[in-house]
């Protein structure tokens, strides 16, 4: 069965991994996934992850969760582009996630990074995703 939103599945499964308080999670594994991953480990919602084969050979994502006192340290992830509706938004009308407490994963030119980058950096693109 084909998917047709990699990246809202792997949203997905961090959410559903954190309500039963699991420590890691899988995902397939894809560049995009990894891009999403890396942004959302260098801003402190995840401990990491690591590609793992899996048995059946297919290479997978094993992400380390990240709490603090019990409670997740991801309280909201919400997909914003989605296959049958893309956002794409400028360097000017970027969205700042709980007045910039939260974290807003961009797709730009020069690459996959948050809204504060894509600012720094004074590229737009595609708001994939909003993190708190």
């Amino acid at each position: 069965m084909s998917m047709n939103d990699p990246l809202g599945d792997m949203l997905t499964r961090i959410r559903n991994a954190q309500m039963r308080n699991k420590s890691t999670v899988r995902s397939p594994a894809s560049k995009l996934r990894g891009w999403v991953l890396d942004v959302l480990t260098a801003e402190g919602y995840i401990r990491g992850y690591e590609k793992v084969t899996s048995a059946k050979g297919f290479d997978e994502f094993e992400i380390s969760l990240k709490y603090f006192d019990g409670q997740p340290v991801i309280r909201e992830l919400k997909r914003v582009s989605k296959p049958g509706r893309r956002v794409y938004s400028g360097v000017g009308e970027l969205p700042s996630v709980r007045n910039g407490l939260g974290v807003a994963i961009v797709s730009t030119p020069k690459g996959i990074m948050s809204d504060a980058q894509a600012r720094t950096d004074n590229v737009g693109g595609e708001v994939l995703c909003t993190v708190f």
